[in-house]
């Protein structure tokens, strides 16, 4: 692992999490404004465009970690993707994923999941897919000891991943090198899912990260 950290914090705690879902289920029950898609909907479609090309079957188990508002699951529902299954530590997340999804894709299941604590066996099987998008992000800037915790993450992750199942993961904290050296020891990478790039002072890099992994 790499021997800093990120700074931490407050949206690396639970309780940022939890008023911030609160507001935005507020939002959502006045205006019907289903919340902020995180690092912007460019970037999540960019990985959605990806996934639906990679050659998975529909059916194939996937799993969102920290799905937030589920826009993830959404999109891949919309595209025919059918065994969904959104997680997250937070209820509120929970509870606002099913408030927007549940009248055009009452096919994906939400569950409250910590995956720095939880027992995995607790989702009921492996994943084909796994996703994330800025999850791994906001346990790296935990205020409380965050390498510990993200090694606990690799270790769930490496865990719920199916024979040739495939991780993919979305990061604006870590670079594409980085990621590759937090997972390979445990992963393969498979590919990085290519971002807009910008250059700054001599040097080249983008917003955002999206590298998958496959199992080993």
């Amino acid at each position: 692992m790499e021997d800093t950290e990120l700074d931490s914090s407050e949206l690396g705690t639970r309780e940022y999490w939890e008023k911030a879902y609160k507001t935005e289920i507020s939002n959502f029950d006045d205006h019907g404004d289903s919340g902020d898609v995180w690092f912007g909907e460019d970037s999540a479609h960019r990985v959605i465009d990806w996934i639906c090309k990679c050659g998975v079957a529909r059916d194939t188990p996937t799993v969102d970690l920290g799905c937030g508002n589920g826009y993830t699951l959404t999109e891949l529902a919309r595209e025919g993707f059918t065994n969904l299954l959104g997680v997250d530590y937070c209820q509120e997340a929970i509870t606002l994923a099913e408030k927007v999804s549940k009248k055009e894709f009452p096919i994906i299941k939400y569950k409250i999941f910590d995956i720095t604590k939880d027992d995995v066996a607790h989702l009921g099987s492996k994943f084909g897919v796994v996703h994330d998008k800025g999850t791994y992000d906001a346990i790296c800037l935990n205020p409380v000891d965050p390498r510990k915790h993200r090694g606990k993450y690799i270790d769930k992750v490496t865990e719920m991943i199916d024979k040739n199942g495939l991780f993919v993961i979305t990061s604006c904290n870590w670079t594409e090198e980085e990621l590759i050296k937090h997972f390979s020891e445990k992963l393969k990478l498979k590919c990085i899912i290519p971002s807009p790039q910008f250059k700054f002072g001599g040097k080249v890099g983008s917003v955002v990260s999206s590298v998958v992994f496959e199992n080993k």
